[in-house]
């Protein structure tokens, strides 16, 4: 009888445990969201990395992204997004071609302008590993999405501690395929144009783009 009222005690001791630190993950994001979405706007410079072993596929690469409010300009793999708060602009230089497209109401997809806040919603947490990177001290966060038929395995998210700044994202999805986001430049409140979020239309049918209307 004493023995199986240890195993109790350690049962709901582990239980306990788990629930603090399922606590301690969410107040940490919160204080992440809280910092984020107190900057009038936000420049960052990343390194993108793309795995699957299986599949003998890597792929590396750098882009930036400025972001205000939930209107966006990203580049990346040579070209480049912009969100106007109510279209989506893509413009590929190589193929001197353009694609508008009306916003996507897709929750499943991770925009720009949710890159930092996506976590919010439809995820569980649990306090993960703290990293030294070069004096910094690194807190991950491990997310699981709670819908049972999301394509991702796992999201792993390493903030600054001091910051509150997301450093790293690590996504790792059921077929193997790992993403990882590493933040090299974070920047905010920045002096923008007050056109770059603009499309110019005409100038890219001056310049012999083709304009795509989805």
């Amino acid at each position: 009888m004493k023995k199986i009222f240890t195993v109790i005690v350690i049962v709901i001791f582990g239980f306990s445990v788990q629930a603090q630190d399922a606590q301690k993950a969410k107040d940490l994001l919160e204080d992440v969201y809280s910092t984020v979405t107190s900057y009038d706007n936000i420049k960052i410079d990343f390194t993108y990395v793309l795995e699957n072993p299986d599949a003998g596929v890597k792929q590396e690469t750098q882009g930036n992204v400025t972001l205000k409010g939930n209107k966006y300009i990203a580049n990346l793999f040579g070209s480049t997004q912009m969100f106007d708060g109510t279209k989506v602009y893509t413009i590929v230089p190589d193929n001197e071609e353009v694609t508008i497209e009306d916003k996507t109401d897709d929750d499943d997809t991770v925009t720009p302008s949710k890159m930092l806040t996506f976590y919010k919603e439809g995820h569980n947490y649990a306090w993960d590993i703290l990293q030294n990177v070069s004096g910094r001290k690194i807190q991950f966060v491990k997310l699981t999405p709670i819908d049972s038929n999301s394509e991702i395995k796992t999201i792993l998210l390493g903030v600054d501690a001091q910051t509150k700044h997301i450093y790293k994202l690590i996504e790792t999805g059921k077929n193997g395929t790992k993403t990882t986001i590493t933040v090299n430049s974070f920047k905010s409140n920045q002096t923008l144009s007050k056109s770059l979020f603009t499309f110019d239309e005409a100038k890219f049918e001056d310049e012999g783009y083709y304009i795509i209307k989805n």
